[in-house]
This record gives structure tokens, C-alpha cells and sequence, in this order.
């Protein structure tokens, strides 16, 4: 016998006896597994249950407190939507942007500052309805005078009062088609979500209308600019660069701010 095939004899002989041994090794933590495994069911059905229960509510009268403080966390989410949609700060922000873009000064004032001015000037419109709304609804409430109820309706009732003075009747009467529903007989009784949407709607008409007639000095500045500038043949210069001055010497010559603010405040008069 050659020396190569004793060397593969002696190889076949070895895998023979190593195969049983390692079947052997394998097969060993399927055992530990088979017999762990009641084990591991019984823990599981012993396994500890947690049951959440909510005890001592005997009524109605026990769930309110929960429900107002939910109310109250809701408003308080929906607080930047009421500010938009039912006080003055549309139109002030809105006839504001206008005279910023009719300025040509894209960044100054910030937009921040103008949001800031916008919601000083809508504290001081609706100051007078605050006060009726803690006169006629707030106040009587905290004193147990009313029920919630009542104070929804009474602070309905003056919200009511100060978007109907602002909102056109073509607006109101659209909203009252789109719903389906007949206009009732007095303003009081007009439904606060078919008024909401007549007001925001009337003051962005308001703002666009006041807007326009800011940005027309403006453009009369830019055209006679313009017009000089094309006359003197300098047609490289860009007309912004004397016509963005001079309506800044303006707008601050006449105390621009003072009279954009006295005019804003006096349109809700």
C-alpha cells in the first residue's frame, strides 16, 4: 500500500469515529431545551396581571372637575386660533405686511417686531371687549352667580357683538348659503361657526382694502423715479436704490408709524 492511500484510510477512519460524538453534542441542548420546557410555560401562566381600576366615582358630579380641566387645557391649545380668528389681529398684521412690502424694506422692521406690534395692537382694540367679558361673564361665574352655561353664552353673546359690527352682511349671508341655513331674525342669534369664518373673511377684505390705498403713495414714488431715471437715460440704475430712500424720508417725515397705528385702532371704532 502506497503512502497516499494510507493517509486517506487513516482520515476515513477518523471521520467515522468523530461523526457519533459530535451528533452526540448537538443532540444535548435539545434535551436541556425539552425538558426546561415546562418550566418556562409554568412561569409564563404564573406570570404576575396588573388591572388599572378607577374607584370612588359615584357620579356625574365626581367626573365634572376632570372635564373642566380638560376644557380648559383644550382652549388653551386653541388660543392662537382664536386670536387669529375672532379679534383684530388679521386685519392689523395684514395692513401692516402691506406697509412693510409698499416700504421695499423686505427685512426691517423683523417680522418679529412686526407680530409684536400686531398683538399690542390687538390688546388694545379688544381691551374694551375684555372687559365686558369679565363684567358679564367671568366675574359672575367666579362668584357662583351663573353656571357654566350662562357664561358660555354670555361671553358669546359679546364676542358676537363685536365681530357682527366688523363683518359685512354679503360675507354672513355666504356663509349661511354654504350651510344651508336660513339667516334668524336677530344678529344675536347668528350661529358663532357660520360668524367666525364671515368675519375672518370681511377682515382680510378690510385689510387687503386698506393695504391698497397705503401701497399708492408709495407707487407714485416709484414710477416718478423711475421716470426720471429713464428720461436722464441712466436705465442701469435700478430705480429702487433713490426711490427706497425717499419713501423712507417720507413715511418718516409725516410720522408714519403714529398715524398707521391711530388708523388701524379707528377702524374697529
Amino acid at each position: 500500500m502506497s503512502r497516499s492511500s494510507a493517509r486517506l484510510s487513516a482520515l476515513a477512519l477518523g471521520v467515522v469515529l468523530v461523526l457519533p460524538a459530535f451528533g452526540a453534542l448537538l443532540a444535548i441542548p435539545a434535551l436541556v431545551v425539552a425538558q426546561d420546557a415546562p418550566l418556562v410555560s409554568n412561569v409564563s401562566a404564573a406570570s404576575p396581571q396588573m388591572t388599572l381600576t378607577l374607584g370612588g366615582i359615584e357620579g356625574p358630579k365626581q367626573v365634572v372637575p376632570a372635564l373642566k380641566i380638560l376644557l380648559g387645557l383644550t382652549l388653551l391649545t386653541l388660543a392662537p386660533a382664536i386670536l387669529v380668528s375672532m379679534t383684530s389681529f388679521t386685519r392689523t398684521i395684514v395692513v401692516l405686511s402691506f406697509v412693510k412690502q409698499a416700504l421695499g424694506t423686505q427685512n426691517a422692521p423683523p417680522s418679529q417686531v412686526v407680530v409684536a406690534l400686531s398683538l399690542l395692537l390687538t390688546f388694545v382694540v379688544m381691551a374694551p371687549v375684555a372687559k365686558r367679558l369679565d363684567e358679564q361673564a367671568l366675574a359672575p361665574y367666579t362668584a357662583e352667580q351663573i353656571d357654566e352655561a350662562a357664561a358660555f353664552e354670555a361671553a358669546r353673546l359679546v364676542l358676537s357683538d363685536f365681530m357682527l359690527r366688523q363683518t359685512r352682511e354679503a360675507d354672513l349671508r355666504l356663509f349661511h348659503e354654504l350651510a344651508h341655513v336660513d339667516a334668524p331674525a336677530r344678529p344675536q342669534d347668528v350661529a358663532l361657526h357660520l360668524l367666525v369664518p364671515a368675519f375672518l373673511i370681511s377682515e382680510l377684505r378690510t385689510g387687503f382694502e386698506m393695504g391698497f390705498l397705503l401701497f399708492l403713495p408709495f407707487v407714485l414714488i416709484d414710477i416718478i423715479v423711475a421716470s426720471i431715471l429713464t428720461s436722464m437715460g441712466m436705465v442701469m440704475l435700478p430705480p429702487t436704490m433713490l426711490s427706497t430712500p425717499l419713501k423712507l424720508l417720507l413715511f418718516v417725515s409725516i410720522d408714519g408709524w403714529a398715524l398707521l397705528t391711530r388708523s388701524i385702532v379707528a377702524s374697529f371704532s
